[in-house]
């Protein structure tokens, strides 16, 4: 049984800091992309960041880029994404996502999905 649990996630003040985490298991996680979305009341799930298998390849989406920072730890099954400057309209829902192989920014490419974090950022 595949599990995706992010943590991580809170209240903090606009230009801050926050370090978000997703530990993987049921799954060998080195063989699979993994990405981080995101989900604003009312709005689509939208694409955030993702990160090849090794971790040698990274993309972010123009709203992010600069400020984020994705990456992963294959010896402990572990996605993060470090998010800098966090601005109000960066409150959300942020969730951890895995796919097969080759990363992808659409999340209907995604096969296992973890519960969700809620961001929020004042202003």
């Amino acid at each position: 049984q595949v599990q995706l649990v992010e943590s991580g996630g809170g209240l903090v003040q606009g230009g801050g800091s926050l370090r978000l985490s997703c530990a993987a298991s049921g799954l060998t996680f080195s063989s699979y992309a993994m990405g981080w979305f995101r989900q604003a009341p009312g709005k689509e799930r939208e694409f955030v960041a993702a990160i090849s298998l090794s971790g040698g390849s990274t993309f972010y989406a123009d709203s992010v880029k600069g400020r984020f920072i994705i990456s992963r730890n294959n010896a402990k099954d572990t996605v993060y994404l470090q998010m800098n400057s966090l601005l109000p309209e960066d409150t959300a829902v942020y969730y951890c996502a895995a796919r097969y192989s080759r990363t992808s920014k659409a999340p209907a490419e995604y096969t296992y999905w973890g519960q969700g974090t809620q961001v929020t950022v004042s202003s």
